[in-house]
């Protein structure tokens, strides 16, 4: 067994000791379904990966940055739901390739997955907004709305869009408002929210888009 075989081994063993039925069964209920899900929350993976951050690396790797990045992908490879949501938390943002993210993102199936991806990783990475564009001109819900969170994160940091950027910002989330699928819709607000708070031109912009299909600004 390789090193990464056995900590993943040790980790998958881990999950065993945080499983929450409640929240399992809360997401079940949900219609959020994992082909194996332990209910481990979120604050306690962030622990568990900062305490892999800081363990020793094991022999037969050059440095901490190519172990932690080779066993983000070994995570996430694994069908858990805990295992995916902390390879976002491991993998370097500098170390992952953008055809990565794109593998990535096409094996993501959980709207969960979606936001953790764009929360603890793709807003990070340093072609964040190119993904993001891309993103959220997809045919499929997912990509679109992990494309808006990174989005929001970008505009929560004042990285404001070119005049193209932000034509094509409005039309693909005014389309995205009115989706029938309630996580996209409220993604897309969110983003238009904080796009709105980047300045008083960006304000104006967002009202008259969003009064234009007839909706009220939040």
């Amino acid at each position: 067994m390789t090193e990464i075989e056995q900590k993943i081994k040790d980790i998958k063993q881990s999950f065993r000791q945080m499983m929450d039925g409640q929240v399992a069964q809360s997401m079940r209920q949900k219609g959020v379904d994992y082909h194996l899900n332990w209910g481990a929350t979120l604050p306690r993976l962030r622990e568990m990966a900062d305490e892999i951050k800081a363990q020793p690396m094991p022999n037969g790797f050059d440095n901490s940055t190519e172990w932690i990045y080779s066993l983000a992908i070994a995570l996430w490879k694994e069908n858990i739901r805990e295992c995916k949501i902390l390879a976002t938390m491991l993998m370097p943002s500098d170390k992952l390739l953008p055809e990565v993210a794109d593998i990535w993102m096409e094996q993501t199936e959980t709207v969960e997955i979606a936001e953790q991806l764009a929360f603890n990783l793709m807003q990070h990475v340093p072609y964040a907004a190119e993904k993001a564009f891309l993103w959220i001109s997809s045919a499929d819900d997912l990509p679109q709305i992990c494309g808006y969170h990174i989005l929001s994160r970008l505009f929560m940091r004042k990285q404001e869009p070119n005049e193209r950027g932000i034509n094509e910002f409005m039309d693909q989330a005014l389309a995205a408002l009115q989706s029938p699928t309630p996580s996209l819709s409220k993604a897309a607000m969110q983003s238009i929210i904080h796009f709105a708070d980047m300045g008083l031109m960006y304000e104006r912009i967002a009202h008259s888009a969003i009064h234009s299909i007839g909706l009220d600004f939040i």
